[in-house]
């Protein structure tokens, strides 16, 4: 399946992958930012979400998605930059196709198997109670307080609200397609063949204890170091801070080692 893309710029690809109640449009403030620091900047929107409706009976495996899609984009190497689902997809594109990803930048991971902590369980009943009335603004509004930091801009809760409430009006319609098996099996070992990927685990400085716990973990896992802190956000970090989270993106792209291939190959 081709994922509906949008990119900006030339050079070096890297990949935005977002998050789970969003779409491919948390990464608009990015895209010039990333074009003008000379890099072919390219948001998908990862399946099920935004544009890429799944067709019935479909199993899906985003994964392999973003990989075919970025066949198809003539993307052959590329750093996969993911915000929490993104995180995830990016993570089983990389133990999928290793030899094509040149860096992961990851923010606001959770593991499936890990307990979730009372605020997060909190924060799904909402959405699960209003959903169940049939209030969909209140469920909006429930997401919105669930993954963006109270003291974020205006416009980001706004941007927030109407990723979230596309989302959810459509899930009653298409529903949750069956997913693939996960490449990235049980437990950390498949996490652990990725070590000599460079990579950069962050979290959103006001994000559930979960994230700080599952980016810590990963970080471990991955041998990244310490977890970056993205001031002044929640889950949605890249959404909320996108100034300062291509700052640490540019950073972490500009310290890669440079790319042998030709120039002609790099759009």
């Amino acid at each position: 399946m081709l994922l509906p893309s949008t990119e900006a710029g030339r050079g070096r690809p890297v990949v935005l992958l977002h998050a789970r109640p969003t779409d491919r449009t948390m990464w608009d403030a990015h895209l010039p930012l990333l074009a003008e620091a000379g890099l072919r900047a390219i948001a998908l929107d990862l399946p099920g979400h935004g544009d890429a409706t799944v067709p019935d009976r479909r199993e899906a495996a985003p994964w392999s998605d973003v990989l075919d899609t970025l066949d198809h984009l003539g993307a052959d190497r590329f750093v996969l930059a993911g915000n929490s689902l993104g995180a995830l997809v990016a993570l089983q594109a990389a133990v999928t196709a290793p030899e094509r990803v040149e860096g992961l930048v990851l923010v606001g991971y959770r593991p499936h198997d890990q307990p979730a902590s009372p605020r997060l369980d909190a924060a799904w009943q909402a959405e699960r109670t209003a959903l169940a009335a049939g209030d969909l603004d209140a469920a909006v509004q429930a997401g919105v307080q669930a993954w963006t930091w109270a003291g974020a801009a205006e416009e980001v809760h706004a941007h927030a609200a109407r990723m979230l409430h596309r989302r959810l009006a459509e899930q009653p319609t298409h529903g949750e397609p069956p997913q693939a098996a996960d490449p990235l099996g049980t437990g950390p070992a498949a996490l652990r063949t990725l070590r000599e990927v460079p990579a950069l685990v962050g979290v959103g400085e006001y994000d559930m204890p979960d994230f700080h716990e599952g980016g810590e973990a990963l970080a471990r896992d991955l041998d990244a170091g310490r977890t970056t802190v993205i001031p002044d956000a929640g889950h949605l970090a890249p959404l909320e801070q996108p100034v300062a989270f291509c700052a640490l993106l540019l950073d972490f792209v500009r310290r890669l080692p440079q790319r042998s291939l030709p120039a002609h190959r790099y759009a």
